[in-house]
């Protein structure tokens, strides 16, 4: 195994692209492998103000077989080619390739980023596993004003989409334990993940 993959898993707007920005490792955006509109398989939102428009915090909405291939090229050969994705369009506008160098960790990071938990454990490419969150209305507010300023949805759908994620907050933190992430605040994982990139580097 050439690299491992550190996974930061969470809540929409809890911090995670932050956070891996500040880390200051090779990143695999998860989010950049979405389906783009149009598709037939996307999955629907089927009640509510937003009923019969697509549910992209649903797991149906991405493409994780995509996402594993790219993980194991990445953990394997060190590069893997990867889409771009233009949230605020819904669609795939190019790709880019993610070069690890010689780090020896790269950070996946998306809010299905702990779907992959259980696959690249197996596969032994997996060096840790977070689940990022903060109080639900600092994360509501956040996620909010992210979508408003990149015109990411229409300001209404933002406000009742994010209402109804920060209700949901538990239950999307409980699933990403349940399927092996560890839940902290931004500020420890970066704690855990700059102590685990040192102990590696004394360690080679």
């Amino acid at each position: 195994m050439r690299a491992r993959m550190i996974v930061l898993a969470g809540p929409s707007g809890a911090g995670k692209s932050r956070l891996a920005e500040r880390l200051g490792l090779p990143v695999l955006r998860l989010d950049d492998f979405y389906k783009s509109e149009g598709d037939p398989t996307l999955p629907l939102i089927a009640t509510g103000a937003n009923s019969g428009l697509v549910d992209w915090d649903h797991p149906d909405s991405w493409l994780p077989d995509d996402a594993l291939a790219a993980i194991e090229r990445l953990c394997t050969e060190g590069r893997a080619v990867v889409p771009v994705y233009d949230i605020g369009r819904s669609e795939r506008c190019g790709s880019h390739a993610v070069e690890l160098d010689a780090s020896r960790f790269f950070i996946a990071e998306g809010i299905f980023a702990q779907d992959v938990v259980p696959t690249v454990r197996d596969r032994g490419q997996l060096a840790a596993a977070y689940c990022v969150r903060q109080h639900p209305m600092v994360t509501f507010w956040r996620r909010l004003t992210r979508d408003l300023r990149e015109q990411r949805k229409p300001p209404m759908m933002a406000v009742v989409r994010g209402l109804a994620l920060m209700r949901d907050q538990r239950r999307i933190v409980a699933r990403a334990v349940a399927l092996g992430c560890e839940p902290v605040s931004p500020d420890k994982a970066y704690a855990a993940v700059h102590a685990l990139v040192s102990r590696s580097s004394a360690d080679a």
